[in-house]
């Protein structure tokens, strides 16, 4: 037990070190000049590259310098969300954590477990691994909003390894060989104002969603608060004159949103808005009450607006809320109850001038998302907007006869007396990217078991601490061992 203490402990007080950086991605200048210096300390040879990647590599145990190079791999970045009304800014404020026997968790926000406790095992590792050969720590930026930082890191850092661990995935006895590659999709618009007519505005919010991860939980069937808000306002419409004046929801375009809200001034009696949001709330509930049990829709007096949006650019924009495919799209016709190819409608934002809809398909098939990308130009030309197309992450196609993927799989058998399970996911991950770079490189990911990421009620399994951490320095012995 004292071990097992020592190795959580250890792990945690790493992990800690990072939850007190602010580290939205994007934003990642501090928390890589920490690893850098920290890193360095420890006394390994640190690269800190142009877009703030950390490459940090350690010598080979003594007698095991002839070993193949392992890189373990990680991203500092985390997506950052709150509870609603909770006072969190994610620029500036530290994750507040929140420990019980069982789990950790964060205060009001998301924890940042992803993928801080996979760059925080990483540094035990280093800090912590014996009789093995040479080690580099590979923690890249901006893995959340653009992979920018797997995009960025040069192939010299790749090309000169033989095996990668990445530590970016879910469930600590999940073995994952493949993933999703995706495209960012996005939608501009300029908005023309005219004077309000209405002489009565409300607020109607959207929330209790359980949101999460658009590539994890998209299978489950969870609804969408931005398009959900979108129908309730298509609702009104048929019952009068409705003059919008702001609409907003979703906190990523990876993650299914759970809130959104908007503003619109009309003459319709608070009485038969009511009506309709029931309708809604009971419409939501025969088609999500399963899997989404809990919807929340608040209705409340607002301030009057001295402008609104003009009605033609207001039909616009439902339009394309209504009109984006939000969901699973195709299951796969190989690996059965696994989702190859997803959208979702992740985040709208809207200024006095302007409205940005951020769109996020997943495919397992390169050729899905190449559809995708034609369909965004097709719906943007239909709707008035302008689609700006970002770049196109690959796919990384599982390798059958991976070493690593043997030596891992064996290993977590006999420390846990069970098999672990292999997989490819609908998800994506930075290996892709690597393998693009270095096709001979074989890779894995693991990760210690989180639930509902990319959300407040993201939470970390404490007992799965150790096992990884086990699993991880017990692979490495064995790859020194293939001298």
């Amino acid at each position: 037990m004292k071990q097992e203490n020592e190795v959580l402990e250890g792990v945690l007080q790493e992990f800690a070190k990072l939850a007190a950086i602010p580290r939205k991605s994007g934003h990642e200048q501090a928390v890589s000049d920490f690893l850098k210096s920290y890193l360095t300390e420890l006394g390994c040879t640190v690269t800190q590259d142009e877009v703030n990647n950390i490459i940090a590599d350690k010598p080979a145990s003594a007698g095991f310098e002839d070993a193949p190079l392992t890189i373990l791999q990680g991203h500092m970045d985390m997506v950052c969300v709150a509870e609603e009304g909770y006072a969190y800014d994610p620029l500036k404020d530290p994750i507040k954590l929140v420990r019980d026997e069982k789990y950790l968790s964060a205060e009001g926000t998301s924890l940042g477990a992803d993928d801080g406790i996979g760059v925080a095992e990483g540094i035990y590792v280093l800090k912590h691994a014996k009789n093995h050969g040479p080690l580099r720590l590979i923690v890249t930026v901006d893995e959340e909003q653009g992979m920018t930082g797997a995009i960025k890191l040069s192939a010299e850092h790749l090309k000169d390894a033989s095996f990668l661990i990445n530590c970016d995935s879910e469930n600590y006895d999940e073995l994952t060989v493949g993933s999703a590659g995706s495209v960012n999709l996005d939608f501009t618009r300029e908005l023309r104002r005219v004077p309000a007519e209405s002489q009565h505005a409300w607020t109607i919010a959207i929330q209790g969603l359980l949101g999460g991860h658009s590539g994890e939980r998209i299978g489950d069937g969870r609804g969408n608060a931005i398009r959900t808000l979108a129908m309730a306002l298509l609702a009104l419409q048929e019952e009068g004159e409705i003059e919008l004046v702001s609409f907003t929801g979703g906190k990523a375009r990876n993650a299914i949103p759970n809130t959104a809200k908007a503003v619109l001034a009309t003459e319709l009696p608070r009485e038969k808005m009511v009506d309709v949001l029931r309708d809604i709330r009971t419409r939501f509930a025969k088609m999500y009450g399963n899997v989404d049990p809990v919807i929340d829709i608040i209705l409340e007096p607002a301030e009057l607006p001295q402008q609104v949006i003009k009605a033609g650019d207001t039909q616009r924009l439902l339009r394309l809320l209504t009109v984006l495919h939000t969901g699973v799209y195709a299951m796969s016709s190989v690996i059965p109850g696994l989702v190859e190819t997803s959208a979702n409608l992740g985040v709208v934002n809207m200024t006095e001038d302007e409205v940005e809809v951020q769109f996020f398909p997943r495919s397992a098939i390169d050729q899905k998302l190449d559809e995708f990308r034609q369909y965004a130009e097709t719906i943007a030309a239909l709707t008035g907007f302008t689609a700006h197309i970002g770049t196109q992450s690959p796919g990384w196609k599982e390798n059958k006869d991976s070493r690593l993927a043997k030596i891992v799989a064996e290993t977590f058998e006999e420390q846990n007396g069970k098999p672990m399970k292999v997989e490819t996911i609908h998800a994506g991950l930075e290996c892709g990217w690597h393998f693009l770079k270095n096709p001979q490189l074989d890779m894995v990911s693991i990760g210690v078991t989180t639930c509902d990421i990319h959300s407040p009620n993201e939470h970390l399994v404490l007992a799965t601490v150790k096992p990884q951490v086990d699993l991880i320095l017990a692979t490495l012995e064995k790859i020194a061992a293939l001298r």
